[in-house]
């Protein structure tokens, strides 16, 4: 294996690490306080939020089967990514990948060791709250947008 895959290897397993202390950080937090809301900012708060569905809340009433589809697939996709990082062009492309995998790793073991996926930051303006998500969908976030932007910006083919 090539050392740039290696090391966005590296980055999936520091970001799933980082999404699993940070989860267990805002659980033990919580559990001490007998609370599942605090305000830390005028336009930020933590919370405990558990979620059964996918991005965005969808699907959040899914029983235990749905939890474990949503594991599966996640599991296939992962296993998509790493077959595109292996054959991944440039180190934008293999940063993005190594978000995303670490992201989904960390989303999948919540699935399948809580049940559900703890989201805990919550910003908001007001009464308009965004969606409660983790440290595990930014760095998913993140991959996606420098995947998008090495779209835009990466390698161009030369015409012949």
């Amino acid at each position: 294996m090539r050392r740039p895959t290696i090391l966005a290897l590296v980055l999936a397993g520091i970001v799933a690490l980082l999404d699993q202390a940070s989860k267990l950080w805002v659980l033990d937090f919580f559990a001490a306080r007998g609370q599942d809301s605090v305000v830390v900012l005028p336009i930020f708060n933590l919370v405990l939020v558990g979620n059964r569905g996918v991005s965005f809340g969808l699907f959040n009433g899914a029983e235990v089967s749905g939890t474990l589809v949503f594991a599966a697939l996640a599991v296939v996709i992962v296993a998509l990514l790493l077959w595109w990082l292996v054959r991944a062009a440039g180190p934008r492309q293999r940063a993005a990948l190594g978000l995303i995998i670490g992201g989904a790793l960390g989303n999948v073991f919540d699935r399948l060791y809580r049940g559900a996926v703890v989201d805990f930051l919550d910003f908001h303006w007001g009464a308009w709250h965004w969606y409660a998500f983790n440290v595990a969908d930014a760095a998913i976030c993140v991959g996606v947008a420098l995947i998008a932007l090495d779209s835009l910006l990466g390698e161009k083919p030369r015409d012949g």
